[in-house]
Parts: structure tokens; C-alpha cells; sequence
């Protein structure tokens, strides 16, 4: 393929999808943080003395934790790579605006097209990492959700705040 707009194309189509990972991560983000509020609000210090309190809460918060650790890792791949690209933004950052012009500008067609082909995989790469990241960070959160439902509903018990429990 040596068409230059099917290969930008190509790249803009890749750089789509970053988007749609932003907004999952920062969706999820938002969603382990009000499970640890309501989490916070719903209990005393002496719930924690309660076994049947604590082993289901410190299991939601170790979940949660490690998504955390996930969602840290899809926001912040490793941009690594693309050495001497005068497309990639890592590399780009590396050169003065001068000399990014003068570089840029005697670059020719054939190796700024072979460039372009090179950012196709490499922001693949990373794309594909932070959905990898996002979807273990989705996994976690799953998995933090029984064990926080138990919680939820033992304190609940334990300060009588179910209503069917107040007569």
C-alpha cells in the first residue's frame, strides 16, 4: 500500500478508540470511588472489630485496589519507541521546534510514509494495552462487588438502617 491518505486514514482510525478507553477508565475511576464512600459512610470503627465486616470489606478494598493499579496502568502505557519518529509524540517532545521543522520538512514522501505505518503499530500496541489494563480494572471492580454487598448489608444489619428490621 503506498496511498498516504488510506495510510493516515488507517492512523485515524487507530487514534479513534483512544477516546472510548479514556472514558471507560475514567468511568470506572469514578465508580471505585463511590463504592469506597458509600463503603466509608456505612460503617463505624467498631465494625471492624466484627469478622463477618472486615474479611468482606478488606476483600472489596484489596479488589479495588488492584483496579486502581490497572486503571493506572491503561492511563499511563508505555510510550516508549517510534526512536527518530517524526510522528510520534514522544519522540517529536525530544527535538526543538527548529529542528523538528528542518527535519520534518526534508523528510521524504516514502520515509514519512514508512513513519506513518510505524505509528499505526505502535499506537496499536499501546491502545491494545490500555484495554488490556482497562479490562483487568473492570475484572477487579467485578469481583470487589459481592464481597462489598455483604459489607454493605452487614453494617446496614448491625445499625439497623434496613427498615423491615426496625419493627
Amino acid at each position: 500500500m503506498q496511498n498516504l491518505d488510506v495510510i493516515q486514514s488507517q492512523l485515524d482510525r487507530i487514534l479513534a478508540f483512544f477516546p472510548r478507553i479514556e472514558a471507560r477508565i475514567n468511568g470506572l475511576f469514578a465508580v471505585n470511588t463511590l463504592i469506597i464512600a458509600v463503603g466509608a459512610l456505612n460503617m463505624t470503627a467498631g465494625d471492624l472489630k466484627l469478622w463477618y465486616v472486615t474479611i468482606p470489606g478488606v476483600v472489596a478494598i484489596v479488589a479495588l485496589l488492584l483496579s486502581y493499579g490497572y486503571l493506572f496502568r491503561a492511563n499511563f502505557p508505555d510510550v516508549r519507541g517510534g526512536t527518530g519518529s517524526l510522528v510520534f509524540f514522544s519522540e517529536i517532545q525530544k527535538r526543538t521546534e527548529t529542528a523538528y521543522l528542518t527535519e520534518l520538512l526534508a523528510c521524504s514522501e516514502t520515509d514519512y510514509r514508512n513513519d506513518l505505518v510505524g505509528q499505526i503499530w505502535r499506537n496499536s500496541q499501546i491502545l491494545c494495552d490500555k484495554y488490556t489494563f482497562a479490562k483487568k480494572a473492570i475484572l477487579a471492580t467485578s469481583a470487589a462487588l459481592l464481597p462489598f454487598f455483604i459489607f454493605l448489608a452487614t453494617t446496614a444489619t448491625i445499625h439497623v438502617r434496613i427498615p423491615i428490621l426496625k419493627s
